[in-house]
């Protein structure tokens, strides 16, 4: 699944002194992983695409929703950590207050947009499919005064609209990890560490210890928690807070690490791919089965934390420092091609915010088409390009936008 940023727009790396910011510049490779991370949400969120076979989910314990919480972590550290510097405690909190306010009403104005749309579909009787069951709404269509409540009070999350409430909780968490870190940081360390075990529910459970685990309601009719539980999945956004805080050191680029990183990748494979577990690998499925707590991913197990951290080492390692391989122009049309590829994933990872909020709208308007069409190899690729050429647009569009170019504009 699928996450979100801090601030769009303003990634950079942050050169400080003590009580004093010095320059900044953008981190490319933080927008281009972000920016990696929105297409692949927007595949695995297009129902019946063949193109979610390739994605890193089908190949490991961690998918693109870790890229997007731990890319989201670092552009916070980034856009928030500097108020909380320049500013005080207190407007510090406030500016993420404010952030917690803006991704709250994207949260509401996707939800709505979504629903309207698989009503719409319904309400015309010319399509067999049930839309507003295929994503689960239909106590909220049934008893909608009740649960319009519980959307705009977050007792009411559906799993397909539960990534922007988990970030709200995660968001509002960071003042306090703010007010912790000018104790100790190694305070900070341990009350990252402490939430996130009490929100492994599997693993309490099998300590007999159950009624502990942190979580929050989902509906009013049933027990159901969150799917993405926010006190489990602040783990690998503080981890990407930290790291760009300079809490904890840039990991350093040996060959010891790589291949440790690289067996680590490797080993997930048979564990992970359905086709392995199925044709030869039946230990692998057998295992799963057994220690489901390690992998779970509403919980954020503890393998699919070693999973990503061995996949973000390889990438930064392949990004280079600076992200000077990704930027790297040579005299070839093939490198120059490349370092324009990587411009405009990079502009989907600033703005990914708009970009994850319309993939989503998007993503449901694929599914439809390819109701429609069909799910050939060709249809469906063209509807998937179709949806990367959209989310490309939005990206440029808003920070279009951004710029104020009204303000420049002669009279």
């Amino acid at each position: 699944m699928s996450s979100i940023t801090a601030d769009p727009g303003s990634a950079h790396i942050t050169a400080t002194a003590p009580k004093a910011v010095v320059t900044t510049v953008r981190d490319p490779r933080l927008d281009f992983y972000r920016g990696i991370a929105m297409f692949i949400i927007l595949f695995a969120h297009t129902p019946g695409n063949f193109f979610t076979s390739w994605i890193p989910a089908r190949w490991g314990f961690s998918d693109a929703t870790e890229m997007f919480v731990f890319c989201s972590g670092m552009a916070s550290a980034i856009a928030f950590g500097r108020t909380f510097d320049r500013s005080g405690w207190m407007l510090g909190a406030a500016r993420v207050g404010y952030r917690v306010w803006q991704v709250y009403w994207a949260h509401i104005a996707m939800f709505f947009t979504i629903a309207m749309m698989m009503a719409f579909w319904d309400n015309t009787d010319l399509f067999d499919k049930n839309y507003i069951n295929s994503l689960n709404l239909s106590h909220f269509f049934k008893d909608t005064a009740q649960n319009i409540v519980g959307i705009f009070t977050l007792t009411y999350v559906p799993n397909y609209f539960d990534i922007l409430p988990m970030y709200l909780v995660i968001l509002a968490m960071m003042p306090f990890v703010m007010a912790v870190s000018r104790l100790h940081l190694g305070l900070v360390a341990v009350l990252v560490i402490a939430v996130w075990f009490f929100a492994q529910r599997l693993l309490l459970k099998e300590l007999g210890n159950p009624e502990l685990a942190l979580n929050l309601p989902a509906e009013p009719w049933s027990a159901r928690r969150w799917f993405f539980n926010p006190f489990g999945w602040q783990l690998v956004f503080f981890t990407g807070f930290a790291f760009m805080r300079g809490w904890i050191p840039a990991p350093p680029v040996k060959t010891w690490l790589i291949t440790v990183a690289v067996v680590i990748v490797i080993l997930n494979i048979p564990f992970s791919n359905i086709g392995m577990r199925e044709f030869g690998f039946d230990w692998a499925r057998d295992w799963r089965i057994g220690h489901k707590w390690m992998i779970n991913k509403s919980d954020f197990g503890i393998l699919r934390y070693v999973h990503f951290l061995a996949l973000a080492y390889l990438g930064w390692v392949v990004a280079g420092e600076g992200g000077k391989y990704l930027l790297t122009k040579g005299q070839s049309r093939l490198s120059t091609a490349w370092v324009r590829i990587v411009a405009i994933i990079m502009k989907v990872g600033q703005q990914s915010l708009a970009v994850f909020v319309f993939s989503m709208v998007f993503a449901r308007f694929s599914g439809f088409l390819l109701d429609q069409i069909g799910r050939s190899t060709l249809k469906t690729t063209l509807v998937n390009f179709l949806g990367m050429a959209a989310i490309i647009v939005v990206a440029y569009l808003v920070a279009w936008i951004k710029k104020y170019p009204w303000r420049a504009a002669k009279v």
